[in-house]
């Protein structure tokens, strides 16, 4: 195999150009230099280490956290022709010596293994001897204690180090704030100056959070006209993954729950059928995704707070991998805020590390809340940036702001004056002055503070409690019956009075026009949406075939521009991206006779 980056890059990946600072890093790793590389998702950061590997003397090694990530770029880079394999615990025995002879014979060109395996003494004693043109550790912020998705086997990569010195290493992840990445740095022993920072913007995926109302009606509103297509919907119990689920297979979708409470086999089960499928939706906890590298995921929606800035762009950044436009959806409510304030405080977390927790709950709840552009919150808080997007709710429809410093005190004084002991709905049915029997039992009808809130109604009292209970002036007891008590900060909030901006809740989805639907055809004119169809057709027959998911024949983003271009022969079918030289000797004819026959019908 040739030696030049370019070469490679135009005959295995089928582009002609590279993007950002790809070709940067790849010189500079070709060059024997360790690197830390910091890509948003879909940015081409594996690109940034297979190039290399394939490039230089000896066999790519790349650490996975899972074992389905592994399998799913194996295949894709099969598909591709490249020699990749992977070694883990499912491997039978005589698979595994095959693989060692394979290795030894320099017939694998990238292997991909999980921490876990690569770390045991004798895996370390037989790789010695096996010439490593790079070491690339991929997920990398799962070596930080700091991070939303620590995995302790990670911490010991150091090893490597010592084992294969004179090695490059590559640290590549697409979430990591300054703290983790100056741990990820340290701990690998990489200098600073082989740092590349791309940035953090995924401009292809559209932004909204809502206050949670009904979830399921406003989820079935968002799915409406997404039944061609795949997403992820995350919450946070396992409970509510399986009603969730079963609820969406009784709306007539192809839904599957995945949760760590589940039979193994029954997960891995439900992640094929989610991978190999075309409009499949999972309903999953946060113990599914890091796995999953599929390219064709059009929304992702959280019914649940997720517990950080870093966890939200994680999950969030599963869609639209392929660059192609893409939507995602947060629902929350005060019930969600005072949950995660829950996990916090009942967790085993040293102080400092509860601190810093709740500093990323805070980060997050000022994303929910923020009257300005989404975009810009989210990019600022790893210290990147963005002009307004109009690519998120916000944009779209800037909310409304008012002085709620009056009405936070009517609400902090009406929850003092019924016993800091009751939940959301008695109190804001006593502001609002409404007939009760259980208020007038309490005597509550009585009490100053009975009736003074009829200038709002229950939706915006919602609002303003939930507003307030993220700011932490107001606490909820869920190990209870999620009683109010004012904070420490809403004492003396209530001594000092100061001015309070609050928002002013939108309208109900319902009643506002729907959000323009994003969709991999929508980025095609109308004419040419039917050949599409038939392409993806095409695609799904041939990976069916080889039972494979059909995104490692070609991306969504291929076919489009197959769609677009309508080659006629082999050599116009090279100039499209995506189409590599073994992907075109594979499945150029197939397709080609999938374009002319359309054409033939029209």
């Amino acid at each position: 195999m040739t030696t030049d980056p370019l070469q490679i890059l135009k005959t295995v990946y089928g582009y002609d150009a590279f993007r950002g600072q790809q070709a940067e890093i790849i010189r500079h790793v070709m060059a024997g230099n360790n690197a830390f590389v910091l890509m948003p998702t879909g940015g081409g950061k594996s690109l940034c280490y297979q190039i290399p590997a394939l490039a230089r003397n000896g066999m790519g090694l790349v650490v996975s956290p899972l074992i389905a990530l592994m399998v799913d770029q194996v295949a894709a880079l099969r598909q591709a022709g490249v020699r990749a394999e992977a070694l883990n615990s499912d491997l039978l025995p005589d698979e595994r010596r095959a693989l060692w002879r394979e290795m030894r014979a320099g017939n694998v060109d990238i292997l991909y293994a999980a921490p876990e395996t690569l770390l045991k003494p004798d895996v370390l004693d037989a790789l010695q001897p096996i010439g490593l043109s790079l070491i690339a550790i991929d997920e990398a912020h799962c070596l930080s204690q700091w991070g939303h998705d620590f995995r302790p086997p990670y911490r010991q990569l150091d090893t490597l180090i010592e084992r294969f010195p004179d090695t490059p290493r590559m640290a590549l992840t697409a979430t990591a704030d300054e703290p983790t990445r100056a741990e990820i740095l340290g701990h690998l022993g990489i200098d600073e100056n082989d740092a590349f920072i791309a940035g953090f913007d995924r401009p292809n995926i559209r932004y909204a959070i809502m206050e949670k109302d009904n979830p399921r009606a406003q989820l079935k509103r968002f799915l409406k006209g997404r039944e061609h297509e795949s997403g992820i919907v995350y919450c946070l119990s396992k409970r509510k993954v399986d009603e969730t689920a079963a609820w969406l297979r009784e709306e007539g979708r192809d839904a599957l729950p995945y949760h760590a409470g589940m039979d193994k086999a029954a997960r891995e089960v439900n992640q094929t059928h989610f991978q190999h499928g075309e409009a499949v939706i999972i309903v999953a906890t946060v113990a599914f995704g890091m796995g999953i590298d599929k390219p064709d995921v059009r929304f992702v929606v959280h019914v649940d707070l997720p517990g950080s800035i870093e966890a939200y762009y994680q999950e969030t950044g599963r869609a639209g991998r392929d660059g192609l436009p893409s939507e995602v959806l947060m629902l929350y409510g005060y019930e969600d805020i005072a949950l995660r304030n829950r996990f916090i405080e009942e967790s085993d977390a040293a102080d400092q590390r509860k601190y810093m927790e709740r500093q990323k709950l805070d980060a997050l709840l000022g994303l929910a809340e923020t009257a300005g552009c989404r975009r810009q919150v989210l990019l600022s808080y790893f210290g990147d940036g963005c002009e307004p997007c109009d690519n998120c709710d916000t944009c779209a429809e800037p909310p409304d702001l008012f002085d709620g410093a009056i009405a936070a005190q009517k609400l902090l004084s009406c929850i003092y004056r019924t016993g800091e002991r009751f939940g959301q709905a008695y109190v804001i049915r006593v502001l609002l002055g409404m007939e009760d029997e259980r208020i007038s039992s309490f005597g509550h009808d009585r009490i100053t503070t009975y009736g003074i809130g009829k200038e709002h109604d229950n939706r915006t009292w919602r609002a303003i409690l939930r507003q307030m209970v993220a700011l932490r002036l107001i606490e909820v007891d869920l190990s209870g019956h999620g009683g109010l008590s004012i904070s420490e900060d809403g004492r003396r909030f209530l001594r000092e009075k100061p001015s309070l901006m609050l928002r002013i809740p939108s309208a109900p989805r319902s009643a506002r026009q729907q959000a323009p639907r994003s969709s991999a055809s929508t980025a095609l004119p109308e004419a040419d949406r039917s050949l599409f169809e038939a392409l993806r057709a095409k695609r799904m027959e041939i990976a069916r075939a080889q039972n494979v998911p059909p995104y490692v024949i070609f991306h969504d983003k291929t076919l489009v521009e197959l769609a677009a271009a309508k080659p006629a022969t082999v050599t116009e079918m090279a100039r499209i991206p995506g189409v590599g030289d073994t992907k075109l000797e594979r499945y150029g004819p197939a397709f080609l006779t999938a374009i002319m026959q359309h054409a033939a019908g029209d």
